[in-house]
């Protein structure tokens, strides 16, 4: 089977998940991935935890279908093994602290006037100039600076996402980009060089919340898991201790949520909840009125009234519920991939494709490619050997820099 990507090198200085999380887009699509790592420890990532068969839940996540090369970026040897690698490579992604991959001969500048056809992706922080540009930056940091904690949480109290939404976001951009300018250089024949900032990418994500504040006005207040301006949109008790989430977008469902779920005439004809405004500004006594109503109901109960009424609704759920969720099942979307420690299910990428499945490929231990990768490029076994670190060239060590 054909991948679209068949026949497309990406070497990566990666770590953490913003770049991790493009290049396994990349190798999902059938992308040869060559994850550069430090011997012995690898990417840092590996060690977040041990929550799969020992493993970490982020490192199994973003990095099936890699092969890892150990490489010490300070020993003598590794620009020779750079720059071969470069010279096969159609696409290098890295996430070094600001101003690393410079230090190591592997500036953007540098590799297009050598490697004209190469796409060179660098994700950062907060881009490669502007007078944030050697901040050190972390997911959460960005979603601090980027607005996104004062859209979040609580009116009492900011909270960030569960997740990495910020790497999340920088990752796809490079992703989306490293397609482009593949696609750019089919017609041009040039590579060319992305730099991926992590706040623009987040701050696009903000860009509802940014024009609702337009020109000063009030931002959207935050509200918890209900919806900031609209009522009734949000999680709702059932009686039976369940939650369910649930949304009104127009004065039709208003009125089969009154009539069909709450079966309530009286709630539909209160003057105070004509219009969404109306509800909005009187939310804490409609809030009342409908948790009374809905105490009676199971979370069943509950959910099949909204089908009825066709209000759209989605059940509250833990992790133990998407793990087995019936749509996930019934779609086929698990697939299993193996791992040092044995095989885990995985879900395929978002997508269902008619022309091609996508390569679900293991994800390997560190260094479980180097003495192949090394023999491919024409190098000896032993051309890594350890060596006294006092004797390497300053500045070049991945080692010694500050990591995103």
């Amino acid at each position: 089977m054909t991948l679209p990507l068949d026949g497309i090198t990406v070497v990566s200085l990666e770590h953490a998940i913003a770049a991790p999380f493009c290049t396994r887009q990349l190798a999902d699509l059938g992308a040869r991935i060559i994850k550069v790592e430090r011997p012995g420890s690898g990417d840092f990532a590996r060690a977040y935890d041990q929550r799969v068969r020992g493993q970490s839940s982020h490192f199994v996540w973003v990095n099936r279908s890699k092969e890892s090369l150990a490489l010490d970026l300070k020993h003598p040897a590794a620009s020779l093994v750079m720059a071969k690698l470069l010279e096969k490579a159609d696409v290098l992604v890295q996430n070094l602290a600001p101003g690393a991959a410079a230090r190591l001969g592997l500036g953007a500048s540098e590799l297009l006037a050598r490697h004209p056809g190469l796409i060179v992706c660098d994700i950062s922080g907060y881009g490669e100039d502007g007078p944030y540009r050697d901040k050190k930056a972390y997911d959460l940091l960005i979603q601090s600076e980027a607005g996104y904690l004062s859209v979040t949480g609580t009116a009492s109290e900011p909270v960030k996402s569960g997740n990495s939404i910020a790497d999340i976001a920088a990752g796809m951009y490079a992703y989306t980009n490293i397609l482009a300018a593949l696609m750019q250089r089919q017609r041009t024949g040039k590579g060319s060089h992305i730099d991926i900032s992590m706040l623009e990418s987040l701050a696009e994500w903000m860009s509802f919340p940014m024009y609702y504040a337009y020109d000063g006005a009030p931002p959207p207040e935050r509200n918890g898991a209900s919806h900031a301006t609209i009522f009734p949109y949000g999680p709702f008790p059932a009686g039976d201790g369940g939650s369910v989430m649930l949304g009104i977008q127009n004065e039709r469902e208003w009125e089969a949520f009154c009539l069909v779920v709450l079966q309530s005439r009286d709630i539909l004809e209160d003057v105070r909840f004509r219009g969404n405004a109306q509800r909005h500004s009187h939310r804490v006594v409609l809030q009342d009125l409908i948790n009374e109503k809905l105490a009676a109901l199971t979370t069943e109960e509950l959910i099949r009234r909204l089908d009825v009424a066709r209000i759209a609704n989605a059940r509250v759920n833990q992790m133990d519920g998407l793990w087995s969720h019936p749509q996930l099942k019934a779609r086929e979307r698990w697939r299993e991939v193996d791992t040092p420690a044995g095989p885990i299910p995985a879900l395929l990428p978002p997508g269902r494709q008619s022309a091609f499945s996508p390569r679900m490929g293991p994800i390997p231990s560190v260094g479980q490619h180097t003495n192949s990768i090394l023999s491919e490029l024409g190098f000896d076994l032993d051309i890594l050997t350890p060596h006294d670190p006092h004797k390497s060239e300053p500045g070049t060590s991945l080692l010694t820099t500050s990591n995103l």
